[in-house]
């Protein structure tokens, strides 16, 4: 079945317009669940709760606000967020092409698929092959909702394909991570280490020959309890503790034979995953419903304007 584009765009730089279409590249297949109330099994509703005024909100009798300090609050309306947004005009703002190599995965957040919308088709392959002889991806803005997304533009299989991506102070800089003690290893584990990663190689990244076990449990799990049938849980695999780095890499070269290839091992080691049905349990009762906090000053909403 063909895919349903999203949304539209046009691609732009210099005099150059191009109009395509935006197709979601990933979805999640994640098991959904909903909170239950225990004593009759009802699917529960969630309530906005006033601590203050110890009553039921409904969401009409809201308003936006920013907590600049603790327990205190900026109005925000929406002729305020009107102010601030940018022009929507959907368009993607080439701003510069740089080199493939430099850009670094860690700042992608979600992928669209571009096509080419009607009068565009010539002009998109003649930017995808360019972008592809050269070696290039494109940076850029995409004007959204009102909101400037940064973004990159890649050739992919003959087409193009859009990242939007954290702006830099949305990364948090990997020096906040204690580093590593210099350590000096022996040339004999180095050697195994080397081995290891050859034996466990392969000539490309193939993701169709990779599942998501636990998915898979889950799913089969909830099926045989729609069917009636008992849960059982297969004991757990004791987990042999070696201290003893070199010792540790002999034993995986040891242990490894072609059969262990396929992604079977975690079946076991993760069967506790049975263990999901009480995450459909309602949490603790919040602390804010339990006790009237102290009545606050009548000014700690400041109104706009």
């Amino acid at each position: 079945m063909a895919a349903r584009s999203t949304g539209t765009g046009t691609i732009s730089f210099g005099l150059v317009s191009i109009p395509v279409k935006l197709y979601t590249a990933t979805s999640s297949h994640g098991v959904g669940f909903h909170m239950l109330h225990k004593k009759c099994g009802t699917r529960v509703k969630q309530q906005l709760f006033c601590p203050y005024d110890r009553e039921v909100v409904e969401r009409s009798d809201t308003m936006r606000g920013f907590e600049y300090a603790r327990e205190q609050y900026v109005e925000v309306t929406d002729q305020d967020l009107d102010a601030v947004r940018a022009e929507r005009t959907d368009r993607i703002d080439i701003v510069e092409f740089v080199p493939a190599e430099t850009v670094d995965l860690l700042y992608v957040d979600k992928t669209n698929y571009l096509g080419p919308d009607k009068g565009g088709a010539r002009a998109y392959k003649l930017l995808a092959d360019a972008m592809e002889r050269t070696k290039k991806i494109a940076v850029g803005r995409y004007g959204v909702r009102g909101k400037d997304q940064l973004v990159l533009l890649r050739p992919y299989k003959g087409g193009l394909i859009m990242h939007q991506v954290y702006y830099a102070d949305e990364v948090r800089p990997f020096e906040e991570i204690a580093p590593p003690a210099k350590v000096d290893f022996r040339p004999q584990e180095e050697d195994l280490a080397d081995r290891l990663i050859g034996e466990l190689s392969a000539d490309a990244f193939h993701p169709e020959n990779f599942h998501d076990q636990y998915q898979e449990r889950l799913t089969g799990l909830i099926e045989k309890k729609v069917a009636g049938q008992e849960i059982s849980l297969p004991p757990a695999e004791p987990q042999a503790q070696i201290i003893d780095l070199f010792e540790a890499l002999k034993q995986s070269l040891k242990q490894r034979a072609p059969a262990a290839a396929a992604p079977s091992a975690p079946k076991e080691a993760e069967a506790p995953a049975a263990e999901e049905a009480p995450a459909e349990e309602a949490p603790p009762r919040p602390s804010v419903k339990k006790a009237a906090p102290r009545r606050p000053p009548r000014e700690r909403v400041r109104k706009a304007g």
